[in-house]
């Protein structure tokens, strides 16, 4: 049988999707991805790799991808724990659906709707957590990277091998790159299930929500106070 959607609720689901996919096309894959707090970071990562070169100790390197390896794991742990509890909803529909009837200006589900929605909710943290966990293996890639990067004191008695050390730099500093592409990809995915929980209360509420999320990104990433910090200092 066919779910009950409204047409508002395949509207609210259309704004959702185009609101998700168009952000993300405008944020990475657009000329205007190069003014974003992302594209800025990239810069300086690549001068903490082209640092790196000038020493031969490097555990301040090795502490910093182990931090990024902290909160990659951090987040794709927690992405497993809520496919979980969503899991665990689709068990609790009846009163799930009794207490969000409760709620004022709530428009409670079809049954089969609710479920769908709890699905959608479950394919998104689902998604956050394949991009933690292939970002997380990538930061293994870059320790390596690291370790293999000639020392600096090789590259004082072979000055010679210098451009060939900076191109391995620049691949390790493309490497963390993409470590922070895809973690970016799995927070915008948290923040966008908040957006899919106002679904439950009202379609209204879900374009609202969309609207809402899609403000505050863009907000951090190209209108950011750090992002200004980041270009001028100021």
């Amino acid at each position: 049988m066919i779910p009950a959607f409204t047409p508002l609720d395949i509207l609210a689901l259309g704004c959702f999707l185009a609101g998700w996919i168009g952000y993300t096309a405008v944020a990475d894959h657009s000329r205007w991805s190069a003014r974003s707090i992302t594209a800025e970071m990239a810069r300086y990562r690549e001068r903490w790799m082209m640092q790196m070169l000038g020493r031969d100790l490097r555990i301040i390197d090795t502490s910093i991808v182990g931090n990024l390896l902290t909160g990659v794991s951090f987040f794709a742990s927690t992405s497993i724990l809520v496919v979980g509890g969503l899991v665990a909803l689709l068990g609790a529909k009846e009163q799930a659906m009794a207490t969000l009837a409760e709620l004022p200006f709530a428009m409670p589900p079809e049954g089969r709707v609710w479920q769908l929605k709890v699905l959608l909710l479950i394919a998104i943290f689902v998604y956050a957590f394949f991009k933690f966990a292939w970002a997380f293996r990538l930061s293994n890639y870059c320790s390596i990277l690291i370790g293999a990067a000639p020392l600096q004191g090789s590259l004082a008695q072979r000055p010679e091998a210098r451009p060939e050390a900076e191109t391995h730099a620049r691949r390790a500093a493309r490497m963390v790159a993409l470590v922070a592409f895809h973690v970016n990809h799995g927070l915008r995915a948290y923040f966008f299930a908040l957006a899919a929980l106002a679904w439950f209360i009202h379609p209204l509420a879900l374009i609202a929500t969309t609207v809402g999320v899609i403000g505050v990104l863009y907000r951090r990433e190209f209108r950011s106070r750090a992002l200004r910090t980041l270009r001028d200092g100021a």
